[in-house]
Order: structure tokens, then sequence, then C-alpha cells
């Protein structure tokens, strides 16, 4: 897929400015394909593709050593009127304009994807149209999880809805577009995911040219399922219902004010999540296989619904090894994510009953994804013959180089630390990336998560088989490794506590996936907690001291950090365009 996406990007650009004529682009096949494919190119980006960082580096579960970079300044609270680090109003239209100019051109008579068989030409046309229509519900989702938000008047919009090619007349009139409501965008959204899957196949497999396993790593059937639940919950998020539903009191205060209207919403988020999770392929959880992010070869991951194929090579690994390891340590774990890893008998570090103990911190065994995502002081760095040594003086410490971590961790998930020489420069070596901006495990996930709200945790949803404790207590074993449910049951005994176990395994399972940004600011989460690190100091006797030390202060304590501002030059030119709350006008 990669490969298709940059062939085609050499032979026409994406503007339709080079030599080839735009009638010559909708008679050949291959560069009518290469418009669909040049948003695809758009659209699977690296996981770190916010300037070399994760947008983890923007939460607590991270930061970042990049002070220029737009995770760091999103992470301070560099937005403004007419500043957002993050935006992406432009690419986004750019990415509809050359979808809609697809669908209508792309799919004539004028282009025959297969000279010697009408039926396959019907059928290559039939499953484009179903992967252009899904790229329209992904690019409408992007928009609205960027620009979604209250405004000044309580009520909650999403995006100028655009379902066709905008003329360059229509476009020289901009105050004739307007904000759609949250609850359009979300129908639009929607309704594009459905007919995506009545022209996609569920998945890709088998060895037919058209529709099997060779096509895997475009838009499939349960992607556009997958989309369509996560958009679903993000509806039913307590940051996106107006006020006479859901009203903000303060950061990470609200009052629920139509507890059936807001009810309703999760039980439609639960209710499709669950038919998702009866599709085939997907009633079976299994945990995540760290190696399919940093090596998984030309196979396709069963957990994987949709994507990025990011390269061979080690570019991820340069930016995210130790120094000591020829990297440059750009985003690094932080101690509040570290803190959030359950013990193997499934207690939070806080309790006595998990058996930490602060004095020696890393000789309490945890949950499995403990490992999957962090190196710490005294673990075994993957293949290499040495350990992590973060004390003052150590080879992994800011005492020996200035690129090295401030927070005494280092990042582990999508690293491939197998190899010993990897990103040694005269013994360089290479690993086959993937990103995936959609998991089965997120599907079941976001079931438990609609279904603890909609119906409390015990309770099994009508026409459902399972409970949101059901799903919770699956991951945490099949995962987390854990098998006592001691604290599970604990934790069930209200909706409320158990809404925090879930968004903590949320936490764990989705850590530099990017997700942890949206998850705050959709559940009116805190974002202002202060980056903490561990400090280790080694004794002239050889023994370690830990301290939990503050590294890094979030400066955002005001309401208006759970919304993103619009493109400044967007509200100029476009006075009905209505501004998130506290953003002005």
């Amino acid at each position: 897929m990669a490969g298709t996406v940059c062939s085609c990007s050499d032979m026409l650009d994406t503007k339709l400015t080079n030599e080839w004529s735009e009638d010559d682009t909708w008679t050949n096949a291959e560069k009518a394909q290469g418009v669909l494919l040049s948003v695809y190119q758009d659209v699977m980006i690296s996981p770190d593709a916010w300037d070399g960082n994760f947008l983890d580096a923007a939460t607590d579960n991270a930061l970042t050593r990049n002070t220029g970079s737009s995770v760091y300044r999103a992470g301070q609270g560099a937005f403004s009127f007419s500043t957002n680090p993050l935006g992406i109003w432009s690419k986004c239209y750019n990415q509809f304009q050359q979808i809609h100019i697809f669908l209508d051109k792309g799919l004539t008579n004028d282009v025959c994807y297969s000279m010697t068989s009408e039926d396959n030409d019907r059928k290559i046309k039939q499953r484009l149209k179903g992967e252009a229509i899904f790229l329209r519900a992904w690019t409408g989702f992007q928009l609205l999880q960027m620009y979604g938000g209250k405004t000044d008047d309580g009520s909650v919009l999403g995006y100028p809805i655009v379902t066709h090619f905008v003329t360059p007349e229509e476009s020289s009139h901009p105050e004739n577009f307007v904000r759609n409501t949250y609850e359009e965008c979300v129908k639009q959204i929607a309704e594009d995911c459905e007919t995506a899957m009545s022209l996609l196949p569920l998945t890709y497999s088998g060895s037919d040219a058209i529709l099997g396993e060779n096509l895997f790593g475009r838009a499939s059937g349960l992607a556009a399922a997958a989309l369509k639940v996560r958009v679903l919950l993000y509806a039913a998020s307590p940051a996106y219902q107006p006020d006479n539903i859901v009203r903000l009191n303060g950061m990470g205060d609200y009052t629920i004010v139509d507890q059936t209207a807001y009810q309703a919403k999760w039980e439609r988020a639960a209710t499709y999540a669950y038919e998702v999770l009866q599709m085939s392929g997907m009633t079976t959880y299994a945990a995540l296989k760290p190696k399919e992010l940093y090596d998984g070869g030309d196979a396709q991951s069963t957990e994987f619904l949709f994507r990025t194929f990011v390269g061979k090579g080690h570019a991820i690994e340069g930016r995210h090894y130790p120094p000591f390891y020829y990297g440059n340590a750009q985003t690094v774990p932080s101690h509040n994510l570290a803190a959030a890893f359950p013990a193997k008998n499934g207690f939070p570090i806080d309790d006595p009953r998990a058996g930490y103990d602060k004095e020696n911190p890393y000789s309490c065994i945890r949950d499995n994804r403990f490992d999957v995502n962090l190196y710490y002081q005294g673990r075994k760095f993957g293949a290499n013959d040495s350990n992590i040594d973060v004390a003052y003086g150590g080879k992994d410490s800011d005492y020996l180089n200035e690129k090295a971590s401030r927070s005494g961790y280092y990042l582990a998930k999508f690293i491939n630390t197998d190899l010993a020489n990897f990103i040694k420069p005269l013994d360089q070596q290479e690993s086959r990336h993937y990103n995936p901006m959609l998991r089965k495990a997120e599907v079941w996930y976001n079931f438990a998560e609609a279904a603890n709200e909609a119906w409390g945790p015990k309770v099994v949803g009508p026409d459902c088989t399972m409970s949101a404790y059901d799903v919770i207590r699956t991951i945490r074993e099949k995962s987390g490794g854990i098998t006592d449910v001691t604290y599970l049951d604990e934790m069930a005994v209200s909706q409320e506590s158990f809404a925090k176990l879930i968004q903590n395994e949320r936490r764990i399972e989705f850590a530099f996936e990017n997700q942890r940004f949206w998850d705050l600011r959709r559940r009116l989460l805190p974002l202002d907690e202060t980056i903490l690190g561990m400090k280790v100091t080694r004794k002239v006797d050889g023994t370690e001291v830990f301290e939990v030390v503050p590294i890094e202060e979030r400066p955002l304590d005001n309401m208006r950090y759970y919304y993103l501002p619009l493109p400044y030059d967007e509200i100029l030119k476009n006075s009905n365009l209505m501004n998130n709350r506290g953003w002005g006008k």
C-alpha cells in the first residue's frame, strides 16, 4: 500500500498541476486512483507525527525535550484565538476536495480499472467508492475531534459539513458556510461509515486480486464499523453535550442536567459497539502483540483494523532511543504514566495491598503492559548487554548527555530493541513499523465505557450477553496478566468508580497511540497535572535512592482548553463561523 501511494504521488501531483492534463487523469485508471491514494498518503501518518513526537507528550503521559515542537506548545497552553499548534483545518478540507473530485470523476465510464472484465471493473469501482466514502468519514472525524466543542451560548458545534467538490465560485463566498451542530456531524460520519460498510468487505482475505489480502491496509468494512463506534462514543461524552444536557461548572466539574437524554447517548454507543463485537473476527479479545508495532513483517495483524505502514528502517528508534544507543530521546514517559500501571494482583500501587515499595519501586511485579511501554532504572535494554542507568553519572542520565530523559524513563512501545546495534552508525539493521489507527481492542473498550454509563458495571444491557465488568475483567486478564478480581469487584460497586477504572485501563492500553489527549478532553478530566519524574541517586556503597520529583508544569487551568480554537483566518473571512467557548469571535 505504501509503495503504491509513493509511486502514484510521483506520477500525479495532488493538485493536478503537473504535465498531465485533467482529462488525461480521468481517462487513466492508474492516475485516477492516484488521486484517492494521495488522500491515504495524507491520512496515514507516523505515530510520532507531531514534529517527531507522540501527542501523548502534550498530556500527563509523557513529555518532550523539544521545546519548539507543536506538542510542547500544546502542553504549555499555547492556544489563542489566532493560534492552534495542532491545527489541521486546511489539510482536512483539501482531503475533502480530493475525495470529492475522485467520486465525481474517478468512477465514471471514462475510467476503466479492468480491461479484461466489465464485472471486475464494476467491483473495483465499488471498492474504490467505499474507500473514498470511508476516507471522508475519517477526515470528518479528524475535524470533529479537533474542532468540535461548546460555544459561549451553550450549544455544541462541529465543522462545516461538505459532501461535494467546492467550486471556486462557492469558495469565493465563505459566508455561506456555517458550522453544523455536533450531532449533525456525527450523523454524517455515521452514515458515511454505513455506506462504506455496504461497499467494502469486512476484511481483505484470500488471493482474490480485487478483495484479497494483497489489499490489506486499505479501508475495510470493519474499519468503518470501528470508526462509527468511536464517533458515537465521542458523541456520548460529557464535553460534547449542550448545556440543557450537561453543564460545565469548572475544570473537571460538570452537572448532568438531563439524565435521560445523557443516558440515551451512551445506550446508542453501547448498543452499536456490541453489534460490531458480534461481527466476524471481532468476537474474541486478544492482547496487543508489541512486536507487530515494530517488526510486523508483511503478514496481516489480526488486531489492526486500519493502520499505517510507517516503513522499514530505524527512524523512530533514532528519535526515541536513549542517547547512549545513538538516539535523541524526544518523547519520554512520565512517572504519572508509570504510576498508572497496577500491580500484577490488580491493585493500584498507592494501595498497600499492591506490595509496592517506594524505596525499591521496580521490585513490584506490575501489569504486563508496564514493560510494553517503559524502560526504567535497571531494566535490560532489549538485546543489548547493559541495563538502563539514569542515576546521576549513569550512562543514560542527563549528567552525561543533555539529550537524556528528564523523567528517568525511556519509551519502549513502538521501539525495536531486539537488535543490539539497531542504529549503530556502522552496523545498521532494519525493522518494519506499523501505526494502528483503529484496533479491535478499542471497540471492546468503547463498549465497556458506554455500557457502564448506560446500564452500570455489572448490568447486561438489552440484547447483550456481557456487561462492562465482564469486558474489563477479560481485558485485565489477557492484556495485563491480572487474574485476581478483588480490586475489580471493589471498583464495580458504582458507575462512578468503575468509570475511573475504565479510564485508567484506556490510558495504559492506548498509551502512545495518541488517544490520551482527546480522552482527557471528552471526559472533562483535569488537564493541568504536574508532570512527575523519577530521580535516582546512587550512594557510595552502590545502593540507590528513588525520589518522585516534579519535572514540568502544565498551565491548562481554564475550561476553554477542553476545546480548541477555530483557525483565525477562517474566522476573519467568515463572520458566520462561531468559535468555541472562551476563544472570542
